[in-house]
């Protein structure tokens, strides 16, 4: 284990090399814990199709789910950014797709939510409103909401998120996501409190940012269901 900068750790582990927060409180809230392996002597055969390991076919684990699995059916190496692997690591087949489609969002998504997008921000049920510039946090624990006031909203204490929709869209396609509306609790509060976003001028601009957001949210229920 070696300390490295900007709080974070560079630990092994028996799936590979992971580059994680030096305090655990500050994992990515998008973040999947490693899972428990398989116990070799219960998995005579491969999880997959069956085939028994002997000496000539070796048993592997998928790195993501834990299962154990023949070399056939367990040889791909894909990222994990979800783990904090630092190299691609050994998958199966179902696993190896799910983090395939999540590196969209690490690889696209994730950088759109970085830089922001301009909203016209209602809190609870205040008739004031206020343009404001919203983006994720670079540890991508908080929603920074910046206009003549500042506040964050914590993504862990998110309750529930609605994408609003314009209805319409150029050509007759899909509606346009045009806003959000969350709900969460604020740090030491015990009730809820309602925040309502509507895209301002860039509306193209702020429409990706909503549609980045909606995966976000995603990966966020599923690391809370783990």
């Amino acid at each position: 284990m070696s300390a490295v900068p900007d709080g974070k750790k560079l630990v092994r582990s028996p799936s590979g090399l992971r580059m994680v927060p030096e305090n655990g409180a500050f994992n990515s809230p998008f973040s999947l814990d490693e899972p428990q392996w398989v116990p070799d002597k219960e998995c005579p055969r491969c999880m997959q199709c069956d085939t028994k390991f002997d000496f000539i076919r070796r048993k592997h684990h998928c790195r993501r789910c834990g299962r154990c699995f023949c070399d056939k059916c367990c040889s791909k190496k894909v990222p994990l950014p979800r783990m904090c692997f630092v190299d691609p690591v050994r998958q199966c087949a179902e696993c190896s797709l799910a983090s395939q489609k999540e590196m969209e969002f690490y690889d696209k998504q994730l950088r759109v939510l970085l830089g922001g997008g301009t909203f016209v921000v209602t809190l609870g049920t205040s008739e004031k409103s206020e343009t404001m510039t919203c983006r994720l946090s670079n540890n991508h624990r908080y929603m920074f909401l910046d206009g003549e006031s500042h506040f964050e909203v914590e993504l862990s204490r998110i309750s529930s998120m609605q994408i609003l929709t314009d209805g319409s869209s150029p050509g007759g396609g899909m509606s346009r996501a045009s806003g959000m509306l969350l709900h969460y609790k604020p740090m030491g509060c015990q009730d809820g409190q309602q925040l309502r976003m509507e895209a301002a001028d860039d509306k193209k601009a702020a429409s990706l940012w909503l549609a980045a957001m909606h995966k976000a949210a995603k990966l966020l229920y599923e690391a809370r269901d783990q």
